[in-house]
């Protein structure tokens, strides 16, 4: 269990060294690869690379009709009125809404014996030698490497939704 203090550090920290050349699908589901570089905390010289995969789901697209749906958790029931009022006056409310499935039996994981910056640069080089477009190399904290995972697939949500919102107002759908 990540603590709050670890949590913000490891978010903080964190660094996407190379992206992948892909969003996230608008129409179906994405699988990016990860290598997530972490130094030992009680060990000078050795590297933790963790390989692994994410997917992302296909975003759905949550309409005005689709509020009816949602739970409004510790909010005021007025607040439906509001969204109610927003949808009978035109105002777009249609969101996206992404998940992730992150398989922890997919990770790997490798010691090196060696310093952070040349274990960095030899996975940079060989990130350049294959051209994977699904891989991300990642930099994050070893205790709370899961965070830097996380913080990727928020990084891609972000890169990803004004592609996505385009691709459903081209189909219609928005």
């Amino acid at each position: 269990m990540v603590n709050p203090d670890d949590f913000q550090y490891a978010m903080e920290t964190t660094r996407v060294l190379h992206e992948p050349d892909r969003r996230i699908d608008t129409f179906g589901s994405t699988r990016f690869e990860f290598h997530i570089l972490s130094e030992q905390m009680d060990s000078v010289g050795k590297v933790v690379i963790r390989r692994g995969e994410v997917e992302a789901q296909k975003p759905q697209l949550i309409k005005p009709a689709g509020f009816s749906d949602i739970e409004l958790e510790g909010f005021d029931p007025k607040v439906m009125q509001v969204i109610e009022h927003l949808r009978e006056i035109g105002a777009d409310l249609s969101f996206l809404r992404y998940g992730f499935q992150f398989r922890r039996s997919h990770v790997s994981e490798e010691i090196v014996h060696d310093r952070m910056e040349t274990v960095r640069d030899n996975i940079m080089a060989e990130v350049r030698r294959t051209g994977n477009p699904s891989l991300a190399v990642i930099e994050s904290v070893d205790d709370a490497w899961e965070v830097g995972v996380m913080k990727f697939t928020l990084e891609m949500i972000i890169k990803s939704s004004e592609i996505n919102r385009f691709d459903f107002k081209r189909k219609g759908l928005l």
